[in-house]
């Protein structure tokens, strides 16, 4: 089981907050530093100083990191043309030396759309759909060739399809609860699959679905990577959990149910529920950005029983 830190920066976190967690994240051996990808903050929280964009954030960190996978869950299909992603994605690749994935989705909060002035269009699955044909296509055509796609949504002539990423592939994450377009999407273009936020018996019938896709399109079984993300509130006592809830304003109970909360022996035992139903990563999400000694308790008292 490899555990990946995931942050929600829109919540309020300036780029040296977010160096400082990827820094720690990659001392301590976590397997990745994630991000969402979001212009606006959501809740009761201000959202000060402002949103960061996830691309050149993670620009930023693929020159001052040095191990740690780097990648977002998930960019939103509504934010860039296919085209400027790919090239977006495939810098950040060379940049980093081979250690990004892409994480992409539809989008779906109108508000940050009307917020920036991003359109907000319908068919987002149709166009999330033919996103990851341009994206993939343009990473896998062959250094001087040039490639064509024709769509409802989107049409390339003659694209050098450059620069090429220094992964081929680079790791694509598709994720959902979708019970049929979502798992035949990820079985065609992704190499992971990802579900938020679900309990294990949830996550596990999507989970299902995803493999028989995967074998419908004549790909081995082990060639998915099958992945959660869970909101974390680890404490070696009561009352330091109910301290880390409280700084992201939550309900321990609440957490207890939905999230990986309580002390190390409870996250442990938990994740072990997880591993039956063949999770084999979990996104950690880290809430409150200022608080690195939880990552250390998390490193040395979960990581380290796994």
């Amino acid at each position: 089981m490899e555990l990946r830190i995931f942050t929600e920066p829109q919540q309020g976190a300036d780029y040296t907050t977010l160096l400082r967690v990827a820094r720690t994240a990659e001392d301590l051996g976590f397997g990745g530093f994630f991000r969402s990808d979001h212009y606006l903050h959501m809740g009761s929280v201000d959202g000060l100083p402002g949103p960061t964009d996830a691309w050149i954030t993670l620009a930023g960190l693929a020159r001052e990191t040095n191990r740690i996978r780097l990648g977002t869950l998930v960019t939103a299909a509504t934010f860039r043309l296919p085209g400027p992603l790919a090239i977006q994605v495939a810098q950040v690749d060379q940049m980093s030396g081979g250690r990004v994935e892409l994480g992409l989705g539809t989008g779906w909060f109108a508000e940050e759309h009307e917020a920036y002035g991003i359109p907000f269009p319908d068919n987002k699955f149709d166009r999330f759909e033919e996103q990851l044909a341009v994206i993939t296509g343009l990473w896998e055509t062959a250094l001087g060739e040039t490639f064509d796609f024709t769509g409802k949504y989107y049409e390339l002539r003659r694209s050098p399809a450059l620069p090429k990423p220094v992964q081929q592939p680079v790791p694509v994450i598709v994720g959902g609860q979708g019970p049929k377009r979502t798992p035949r999407l990820a079985a065609r273009y992704a190499s992971e699959f990802n579900i938020p936020f679900l309990s294990a018996e949830d996550s596990a019938a999507q989970f299902e679905r995803v493999r028989a896709a995967v074998t419908a399109q004549g790909r081995a079984a082990d060639s998915m990577v099958y992945s959660n993300a869970l909101v974390a509130c680890v404490g070696t006592n009561e009352a330091e959990i109910a301290r880390r809830a409280a700084a992201i304003g939550r309900e321990v109970d609440e957490l207890r149910t939905n999230g990986l909360t309580g002390s190390p022996a409870e996250v442990v035992d938990k994740i072990g529920r997880y591993r039956e139903i063949g999770t084999e990563r979990i996104y950690l999400q880290i809430l409150d950005l200022t608080d690195l000694e939880h990552l250390t308790l998390i490193a040395n008292e979960v990581a380290a029983q796994l």
